[in-house]
């Protein structure tokens, strides 16, 4: 088993990265949160893995911290949620906010994620809300609203409306709400800075 890689980047997109080490190249399916570490990581980085074995292929994804692998194990043991769900799974929302999420059992903030249905939410929570007390929490947040989840959802509609894809408009827009935590910003208002987040 590969629990880990220490390497040089050799690409780099918001769902894979390739890491060298060795005169190796390993392709790393990541989520989103991970993109962000390894974003901003020097030329030589560590990846904690989880390798995923298939009859027909060995896929190996890549994490940033020690919380997001193991919330991804957890997700997988779920019913009907297979390692790419819960790559996306683990896109929508960061660690500290899945955590927060299934734990007071928010369905809307579960089904704010692209593929994640009220079914899948129900069993997600259902099946891991008394299983995450073993995980340490890295921080404490509090979950987003309904109406924030809502306001996010319409934006990103927005930004994929303007020729961005999914991916890069979650990113700009968890970029525009980190930088205003304190503030309560309308559609608008998160487009038109992520706007500028993409440009810059």
């Amino acid at each position: 088993m590969i629990s880990q890689l220490r390497g040089k980047i050799l690409s780099l997109t918001p769902t894979d990265a390739v890491l060298e080490v060795n005169g190796v190249g390993y392709q790393l399916h990541i989520p989103l949160s991970t993109f962000e570490a390894l974003r901003a990581a020097s030329s030589e980085t560590t990846v904690l893995t989880y390798l995923h074995v298939r009859e027909d292929a060995l896929q190996l994804f890549g994490f940033a911290t020690a919380e997001e692998r193991e919330l991804f194990r957890h997700l997988i043991s779920v019913t009907g949620i297979g390692p790419r769900m819960a790559q996306g799974i683990l896109s929508g929302l960061n660690a500290s906010e899945l955590r927060q999420a299934i734990q007071s059992g928010n369905i809307d903030a579960l089904t704010s994620i692209a593929g994640v249905g009220r079914k899948t939410a129900e069993r997600i929570i259902l099946e891991l809300k008394n299983k995450l007390g073993k995980i340490e929490p890295m921080e404490s947040h509090e979950p987003p609203t309904s109406a924030q989840l809502k306001v996010r959802s319409e934006a990103v509609v927005a930004l994929m409306s303007l020729g961005f894809n999914r991916t890069i408009a979650e990113r700009s827009i968890r970029d525009v709400l980190q930088e205003s935590r304190n503030a309560e910003l309308g559609v608008e208002e998160i487009v038109k800075l992520a706007l500028r987040h993409t440009s810059s």
